[in-house]
């Protein structure tokens, strides 16, 4: 692990509004050359969100949950207890000013720590997020959201350990209406978030070097 990046780890589910606020906070810090990058570990109350690209509101099906939007790429997704959720702030005016190579990496780090709790999980080309085999049957168990201001991170990562994965009624995830959502539960896995965490510690130094420039 980068001793220049700090990690945080909340130990009880924290309001999606007062997190959003927090890591644009810290992304204002990082960018003003005031703090250090983060990778911050979280669980959320149940909430739908909308990413800038969520402007079909017939895949909001159902919202019984609170919906906020927020400045990520992407559709709706679901946020709840049993869920992973990393925000990362990173400052790529050190590393690679790529948005894709970032983008890849965030899916290859997250990739690399569900191998490691022993999910098998892969890219669908031409479908977003993180994908895996449930019974046969591809499924959606991590979704990305990134946003890339003045070269600094927000957003990141949500994968499902052991949600409630009836929530993800209420909308159509990511917009992919033909694929299920699973969960390492479902898979008949017991994941908890200290093992997803230590997972995804053990796969960071690939992630940041991916990031490295040339």
């Amino acid at each position: 692990m980068s001793a220049d990046v700090e990690w945080r780890v909340e130990p009880a589910p924290i309001d999606y509004a007062e997190a959003h606020a927090a890591m644009e906070a810290r992304a204002a810090a990082v960018t003003a050359h005031q703090a250090r990058e983060l990778v911050w570990l979280l669980e959320h109350p149940p909430v739908y969100t909308a990413g800038t690209s969520a402007t079909d509101d017939s895949e909001l099906l159902d919202p019984r949950f609170p919906v906020h939007r927020t400045g990520r790429g992407g559709r709706y997704t679901y946020h709840g207890p049993g869920q992973r959720i990393g925000y990362v702030v990173m400052d790529l005016r050190k590393r690679r000013r790529d948005v894709r190579c970032y983008v890849h990496a965030l899916e290859g780090w997250v990739i690399a720590a569900l191998g490691e709790v022993g999910v098998e999980a892969f890219r669908a080309p031409g479908r977003i997020g993180i994908w895996t085999l449930d019974r046969g049957r591809e499924a959606k168990i991590g979704a990305l959201g990134v946003r890339i201001r003045q070269w600094v991170t927000l957003h990141g990562f949500a994968v499902n350990l052991n949600p409630n994965l009836t929530h993800f009624g209420g909308i159509v995830p990511c917009g992919i209406p033909d694929f299920p959502v699973t969960s390492t539960a479902a898979l008949g896995l017991d994941v908890t978030a200290e093992g997803f965490d230590a997972a995804l510690s053990a796969a960071f130094l690939p992630f940041l070097d991916a990031l490295a420039v040339d």
